[in-house]
């Protein structure tokens, strides 16, 4: 331990011939990677992404942050903060889309870990298209252009906006298609979506629509993904469940 102006020291050894495992490595490599005076904050971001977070409120401390994702974790701290402040206000509905999407903040554009957490915590919590694009401008304003990654994660963060607008909480790749649900479509919905997308299939019971992932050209072209495959999606419901089509 240093003292005054004695700068002070700390060794790590292991065995030579037992192998690290990952979760040792990256202790390691985060340790000699933050040797600056006020590293300690890094240090311990990526503990948390390491270790994950344990219990919100309570003594335990273990968990898999990575387990649950960003997004899920932002809004376990703020449920849980909430209930401890007994705050009762009504979350927004939470969206599940599991579609081939490369959707993320890249560490070469946004280094900190706190960065990031505080990027994703915002578009957690942006429930409207003004509130995804004022994340969009902060990023701009303070990392520069945006990377096709992060152009993907803001076009996720809108989508579940216009998933919430229609009442739709999972959409999903299933084999070749995408389902949206739940959906209660009336008659002249469901010919409507017979007539648009003829090989699409409405489950009444349990408020499911599958419409066949289109290609990015003809035959034996790949299917769509990322932006094109979320601006489809959404074309999708504006068509089916869109203002003046019920």
């Amino acid at each position: 331990m240093g003292r005054a102006r004695e700068r002070g020291y700390a060794y790590f050894l292991y065995p030579p011939e037992r192998p690290l495992t990952e979760t040792a490595y990256d202790r390691l490599a985060t340790i000699a990677q933050h040797t600056e005076l006020g590293a300690g904050m890094a240090v311990a971001m990526k503990d948390l992404e390491i270790r994950g977070a344990g219990n919100l409120l309570g003594g335990e401390q273990s968990g898999h942050i990575a387990g649950v994702g960003f997004d899920l974790y932002v809004r376990l701290v703020g449920e849980a903060v909430a209930e401890y402040r007994g705050d009762g206000a009504e979350e927004a509905a939470d969206v599940k889309v599991d579609l081939p999407v490369d959707a993320n903040l890249p560490v070469e554009y946004l280094p900190g870990e706190r960065l990031r957490l505080e990027a994703y915590r915002s578009l957690a919590s942006a429930t409207t298209d003004d509130a995804v694009e004022a994340v969009r401008e902060e990023l701009i304003d303070r990392f520069g252009p945006l990377p096709p990654p992060v152009e993907n994660l803001l076009a996720v963060a809108r989508f579940k906006v216009l998933c919430r607008r229609y009442g739709v909480t999972e959409v999903a790749l299933q084999g070749a298609a995408v389902r949206f649900s739940p959906l209660d479509l009336p008659e002249s919905a469901q010919l409507r979506l017979r007539r648009l997308y003829d090989r699409a299939v409405y489950k009444q019971a349990v408020g499911t629509v599958s419409v066949s992932r289109p290609r990015q050209g003809g035959m034996g072209s790949e299917p769509l993904r990322d932006i094109a495959l979320l601006q489809w999606c959404g074309e999708v419901l504006e068509q089916i469940a869109g203002p003046g089509r019920s």
